[in-house]
């Protein structure tokens, strides 16, 4: 007779229930855990160098360029001279993310951005699809800056020497003659061989190449002045709201650059304390420039003028003046500014990399860090060539856009895990809080929805087929693979 109290043979103890698919796919990485793995990568870790003077500069110098330099010629013709009200509308959009992101940089000072932030509220399927929208948010706005920097260079060589780079090996193919944008890849090489060096020596360039992109805006500003006819804002919203509402989805592009510095969280000294102040110093000064400097161009311009443009600015500034000096040299500051953002904004795709590798998302070898520079070598190297080679051979609106709604989405899950990590974890030590409560997220995340829907149908097929590819590779690959899934994580 057996045991009453022993199991039945052939019966072994019950193994613990493994989480069901939804409970995955809502695992949570805690607050702590992404703090303390702060820095640390496979073979390494980064180096906490940046002060809060260098974090403003990488979010102004990713923030503070193409917008104005390349993509104000694109924007005018759908709003007319209103483009300045669209400035301030996709400003305000950007400001109410900015407030989120301060927040969440000074609770959650890491690397990845949105990335990390959905993770710590919203659960690994969200934080991978805002991952995969930074990837394309990131990565497409490099290319975009990349193919604007050419139109300047291209100004700077006809004004100095002469000569332009023939249209076949500086435009992307079904651009007229286009083969491929030569000047566009050659623009994110130079970047990379920057990133390449660490991140003290690239916050070092950038800073230099902020300053003159600030002092050749003011440049503009004060010779485009003397060319203003008010006559010209006579018809201020000739396409009505829903130009300025297309406008502003499209001038969004504009303000990606400001959460940059967030991506800087594990290479900053105090990112508690300075990341919340460089995010909100960056954007006040990137508005007030990109609304003055808007409003001169247009007050000098006929808005109609602006169709079909390139070197928006240096053009003007040769028409007021009469002479191609001024607009030689505002091309000039252009091509070092722009380069700017090309190396601030391809620096924080390389770090989102580098925390979702961290977290098991993407390959380890994205993560692996170089024991001199301290920067992970060979996602520079493959993020840059992915870049480089969409510079070379995409036209430039349809990046502008897809880096729009790359962004836009990010930025409403940014406003929405605010709300949601104050609601889990009213304790959390917070250096900045978004004002008013919920209203001012509500109010981001309505706001990022709003410009969204303004964006063309194309765009939305290629968000969608960009977002279906990203949960194939999630489901193949890091849905098994992330540490959260494996015990010893």
């Amino acid at each position: 007779m057996l045991d009453q109290g022993a199991p039945p043979q052939n019966q072994t103890s019950a193994a613990p229930a493994s989480p069901g698919v939804a409970a995955r796919l809502m695992r949570r990485k805690p607050v702590e855990r992404l703090v303390a793995e702060g820095g640390q990568g496979e073979g390494g870790s980064l180096k906490r160098s940046l002060g809060l003077w260098q974090l403003t500069m990488i979010s102004i110098g990713a923030t503070l360029g193409t917008g104005i330099f390349v993509v104000l010629g694109d924007a005018v013709p759908e709003a007319g001279p209103a483009v300045t009200l669209a400035f301030v509308i996709a400003g305000l959009t950007a400001l109410f993310s900015a407030l989120s992101y301060a927040e969440l940089a000074g609770s959650i000072p890491v690397a990845g951005s949105s990335y990390s932030y959905a993770y710590a509220t919203l659960g690994e399927l969200v934080a991978w699809v805002c991952g995969w929208c930074l990837v394309l948010e990131y990565g497409v706005s490099v290319a975009a800056v990349a193919v604007g920097w050419g139109e300047y260079l291209n100004e700077l060589l006809d004004g100095t020497i002469g000569v332009t780079i023939p249209a076949a090996l500086s435009s992307a193919p079904g651009e007229g003659s286009g083969i491929i944008n030569l000047p566009a890849l050659i623009v994110v090489l130079l970047a990379m061989v920057f990133l390449l060096g660490g991140a003290r020596e690239s916050a070092r360039a950038n800073t230099i190449m902020v300053c003159v992109k600030i002092a050749a805006l003011v440049l503009f500003c004060t010779i485009g002045f003397m060319g203003f006819k008010s006559g010209n804002y006579a018809d201020f919203m000739p396409l009505g709201m829903s130009g300025v509402s297309a406008a502003g989805a499209t001038l969004f592009f504009s303000y990606i650059g400001f959460d940059a510095a967030s991506t800087a969280g594990e290479e900053a000294k105090n990112p508690k304390r300075d990341l919340p102040r460089a995010i909100m110093l960056s954007l006040i000064i990137v508005t007030a420039l990109y609304v003055l400097v808007a409003g001169v161009a247009v007050g000098a311009w006929n808005w109609k003028k602006f169709d079909g443009s390139e070197a928006t600015l240096a053009a003007i500034m040769n028409d007021v003046s009469g002479q191609t000096f001024w607009g030689t040299l505002l091309a000039l500051g252009a091509v070092i500014s722009i380069a700017s953002v090309v190396l601030t904004v391809l620096y924080g795709q390389t770090r989102i990399l580098f925390a979702m590798s961290r977290d098991g998302l993407v390959p380890k070898a994205l993560g692996k860090i170089h024991p001199k520079t301290g920067a992970p070598r060979l996602n520079t190297v493959l993020v840059s060539l992915f870049c480089g080679v969409l510079a070379a051979l995409i036209p430039l609106g349809k990046l502008v856009d897809a880096t729009s709604i790359g962004t836009l989405f990010a930025f409403a899950l940014v406003n929405i895990a605010v709300i949601v990590l104050r609601y889990k974890r009213p304790e959390l030590e917070r250096t900045f809080r978004v004002p008013f409560g919920p209203v001012l997220p509500v109010l981001g995340f309505l706001f990022c929805a709003y410009n969204m829907f303004s964006l063309d149908t194309v765009t939305w097929v290629v968000f969608g087929c960009w977002m279906a590819a990203g949960l194939v590779f999630y489901f193949l690959y890091g849905y098994r693979r992330s540490r959260l899934a494996t015990p010893e994580s």
